[in-house]
């Protein structure tokens, strides 16, 4: 099992709008930058991930679940991108913000840090555990 972390402007496509999915999910569709895409195509069914709101809110808002595998995106008339489907598994009992982030010396090299841009990016193991407690989740769930 891996861990990932899914950006997403909540003006776009908010934390409610995915849990407002239910047990379908929802294609991560849009993605046009070739890390973030090589990204997913390393996921597989079971992974989980955090959801993220970037732009004004940049916080961690829920977790996710990834229940389809890399697939090419509808939206992409390139087709050189694909997507993969995450269903919404449960809201955080307090939102991890990035200034939070940046500020725990054990999570400076967190990719979400050093690849501030990408909007998929993995998330070890520790950092995974590290997270869940700062987001009161429980490890054990994971």
């Amino acid at each position: 099992m891996a861990y990932w972390l899914f950006k997403s402007e909540p003006g776009t496509w908010s934390w409610e709008d995915q849990v407002s999915k239910g047990e379908e999910g929802e294609g991560w569709d849009g993605v046009r930058n070739y890390q973030a895409n090589n990204n997913m195509k390393k996921m597989k069914i079971g992974d989980y991930g955090f959801f993220y709101h970037s732009v004004k809110e940049k916080q961690i808002v829920g977790t996710v679940e990834v229940i389809g595998e890399h697939r090419p995106d509808p939206t992409d008339k390139s087709e050189r991108f694909g997507m993969v489907v995450i269903k919404a598994i449960e809201t955080a009992p307090k939102y991890v913000s990035l200034a939070e982030i940046k500020a725990n010396p054990t999570l400076s090299d967190f990719a979400l840090i050093k690849q501030a841009r990408l909007s998929v990016v993995p998330v070890s193991t520790e950092h995974w555990n590290i997270l869940c407690e700062m987001a009161n989740l429980s490890i054990d769930k994971y």
